[in-house]
């Protein structure tokens, strides 16, 4: 097992060749002290644990609360633990809109394929996943929408039209702008003026 300190841990828990699963690597992780406020998801069989910092949480919460305008509470998940096409993937998205309707599984999970938008929010040292690895898993579900806001450079990218594990459409809009979301499964705009920036 591999550890890297720096704003986040990384523990390579598992490679291809091995009969690991995600629920195995999960059960591992709650029998070990994960630190208190760090969101642990894996990506690829690697875990990543990330601190939440006050500007990553004020645009999960500005995203959140501009959902629940349309959406009620039920549907509207952050962290929640969700199994992506790929070896090992599971992720806790920063903002996850669940289709109506849908159920979870006996094991009390949310299926990808019920995922009608995703929105993660960069972090230094997770970002690389976000605009990678996410970005295709999340696509190969054929996620209808990907947000990546990015408090680093004050942009959000919006991903659209997925198809063969990626999206045809990326449109960019600065903070302080309105990301037009209208024409998608979401039917909304969403403001980003009051998103913070790192």
């Amino acid at each position: 097992m591999t550890v890297v300190e720096t704003d986040r841990i990384e523990m390579a828990m598992a490679d291809e060749n091995d009969e690991t699963t995600l629920d195995d690597l999960f059960e591992s992780l709650e029998r070990m002290p994960v630190p208190e406020g760090y969101k642990v998801e894996i990506v690829e069989g690697a875990v990543y644990m990330s601190p939440q910092r006050d500007t990553h949480w004020e645009i999960i919460l500005g995203i959140v609360e501009q959902l629940r305008v349309k959406y009620p509470r039920k549907r509207i998940k952050s962290d929640v633990r969700i199994d992506y096409p790929g070896h090992l993937n599971g992720f806790a998205t920063d903002v996850t809109l669940i289709a109506e309707g849908a159920e979870q599984t006996a094991k009390g999970l949310w299926h990808c394929r019920d995922v009608e938008f995703a929105a993660e929010v960069i972090s230094k040292s997770t970002g690389a996943n976000d605009y990678g690895p996410k970005k295709t898993a999340y696509a190969t579900a054929e996620v209808p929408v990907y947000l990546i806001a990015d408090p680093y450079v004050g942009k959000c990218h919006v991903y659209t039209q997925p198809k063969d594990g990626d999206y045809v459409v990326e449109t960019t809009v600065a903070f302080g702008g309105s990301v037009d979301l209208t024409d998608t499964p979401l039917g909304l705009t969403l403001a980003t003026a009051d998103f913070p920036r790192d």
